[in-house]
C-alpha cells in the first residue's frame, strides 16, 4: 500500500476551488450574498422552509438550544453514543444532562429506553426534560415517528442531530424537514457529507423559531425593519439594533461557495457511499455484523460501522489494520464515561446495555465517495486476514 486509508476524507474537485477563487475575488468574503444562496439551496434539498448557517455543527446545536429557551432550570435528555457536543450543547446553556440508552445494532436511541425513562419520570413525579437530543449515528435515522409520539403529547421538544445525516432519507423524506422534530442540526466538517471546511446549519418550519436562531447566531443584532422593536420613527439610515446577547456564529461566504458547489454532487456522492457499503456487506457476510438500518430510512452512510464478537476481536482488528496503514475508528465512546460526565452525574455503566454492547464491538472502516475499489479491496482484504488470525489457536512454543 502507498498510502494510508483513513475512515473518512474530504472530497475537493476543480468546480470546488473555482467557487472558492470567485469569492476571493468579489467584494464580500463574509456577509455577502453566497451564505444566502446556501441557505435556499440546501432548505430546497431538504424540503423544509427555513435553514440558519452558521460557523460549525457545534455551534448548530447550541443554537438549537437556545432557539428553544433551554436554561439551568432545564433538563435535556441526549442520545448516549454520539459525539460530545450533542450533550456539551446543553450544558453551554446550563442544563442537567441525562443519556438515553441506545440500541446496540442500529446505534439509535432505544425507543422502549426512552419510553421506560418517561413512565418512570412520570410515576415518581420527576420532572420531564424540555427537550431530547436525538443522534442519526452513521447517517441513519432514529424512528423519528415513534420518538415524536412519546414526545410531542408531553410537550417535549425534539432536537434532531443529523450531522451524520445529509443525504438521508426517513419514510422518504429528506432528513431534516422536521416533520417530527422541532428543528435539526447539521454539520459540514471535511469528512461529512459535503463540507464547507467547517460549518453547519438549523433546519426547522418555524418561521419565528428561524428568527430567533439567526439573531442569535449574529450577535442577536438585527437590520430587517420587519422585526425592529418600539418606536423607530426618525431613526438613521443603516439603523440596527441588539435584541439578544447572541453569538458569532456566522458562516463565511467563502465557506458558503464551498458548500454552494457541493451540494451539485450530493446524491451521487450518497449514492457512491451506497455502492462502498454493499460491498462490505457481501464481503463479511455471516462473518462480521454491520450497523442495521430501519427498513424505512436510507442511510447517508457517514460511516460504515462493523460490530466485532466483542471487544477483544474489535481492539485486535483495529490494531491490525492499523499496521497495514488502514485507519479505522471508533464512534463513539459512551458520552457518560467521559469524565467530565462523570463529575457532573456518576453514571453506573450497567445502566446502558446497549451503549456498553455497542461500545464494545463498533469499529468505523474507511468510507467516502473517492475511495476506489482497489482501495476498499484492501481493506476488505485486511480485515478479513485480521479476523481469520484472531480465530487461529495459539500454541505454545518450547524451549527444546
Amino acid at each position: 500500500m502507498t498510502h494510508a486509508l483513513y475512515y473518512g476524507k474530504q472530497t475537493i474537485e476543480q468546480a470546488d476551488i473555482e467557487a472558492v477563487t470567485r469569492v476571493l475575488r468579489s467584494d464580500f468574503l463574509t456577509q455577502g450574498p453566497i451564505v444566502s444562496q446556501f441557505e435556499n439551496q440546501l432548505a430546497e434539498t431538504l424540503n423544509v422552509a427555513h435553514v440558519i448557517a452558521c460557523s460549525n455543527g457545534t455551534a448548530a446545536l447550541h443554537l438549537a438550544c437556545l432557539g428553544l429557551n433551554i436554561t439551568a432550570d432545564d433538563e435535556v435528555w441526549v442520545s448516549a453514543v454520539s459525539f460530545v457536543a450533542t450533550a456539551n450543547c446543553a450544558r453551554y446553556c446550563g442544563a442537567r444532562v441525562r443519556f438515553i440508552d441506545i440500541d446496540p445494532l442500529t446505534a439509535n436511541v432505544s425507543i422502549q429506553a426512552l419510553s421506560d425513562m418517561l413512565q418512570q419520570a412520570q410515576q415518581q413525579g420527576s420532572r420531564l426534560p424540555k427537550a431530547v437530543i436525538v443522534v442519526h449515528l452513521g447517517g441513519s435515522s432514529c424512528d423519528m415517528q415513534a420518538i415524536h409520539q412519546l414526545c410531542h403529547p408531553r410537550g417535549i421538544a425534539i432536537i434532531e442531530d443529523a450531522c451524520h445525516a445529509l443525504g438521508g432519507h426517513y419514510q422518504q423524506q429528506p432528513i431534516g424537514n422536521c416533520h417530527y422534530s422541532d428543528c435539526c442540526v447539521f454539520s459540514f466538517h471535511p469528512v461529512k457529507s459535503i463540507t464547507t471546511a467547517e460549518g453547519g446549519a438549523v433546519s426547522c418550519q418555524d418561521p419565528q423559531f428561524a428568527q430567533r436562531i439567526r439573531l442569535l447566531a449574529s450577535h442577536g443584532i438585527t437590520k430587517d425593519p420587519q422585526h425592529w422593536c418600539g418606536d423607530t420613527a426618525g431613526i438613521s439610515p443603516g439603523y440596527s439594533e441588539q435584541q439578544l446577547l447572541g453569538y458569532n456564529f456566522r458562516l463565511s461566504d467563502l465557506q458558503a461557495a464551498l458548500g454552494v458547489a457541493q451540494l451539485t454532487r450530493l446524491e451521487p456522492w450518497i449514492e457512491r457511499r451506497h455502492q462502498i457499503i454493499h460491498r462490505y456487506r457481501q464481503a463479511f457476510n455471516s462473518i462480521l455484523d454491520m450497523q442495521h438500518i430501519l427498513p424505512d430510512s436510507y442511510s447517508a452512510y457517514h460511516l460504515a460501522i462493523i460490530l466485532c464478537q466483542d471487544q477483544q476481536q474489535r481492539d485486535q482488528l483495529y490494531q491490525s489494520l492499523a499496521q497495514q496503514h488502514i485507519f479505522a475508528q471508533l464512534h463513539y465512546m459512551p458520552i457518560y464515561r467521559h469524565p467530565y460526565y462523570q463529575q457532573q452525574s456518576p453514571e453506573d455503566f450497567a445502566a446502558y446495555p446497549g451503549a456498553e454492547s455497542y461500545y464494545q464491538r463498533a469499529l468505523s472502516l474507511p468510507i467516502y465517495p473517492q475511495l476506489s475499489d482497489i482501495e476498499q479491496q484492501q481493506v476488505i482484504d485486511g480485515t478479513l486476514s485480521s479476523i481469520i488470525a484472531c480465530r487461529r489457536p495459539k500454541f505454545a512454543t518450547s524451549n527444546r
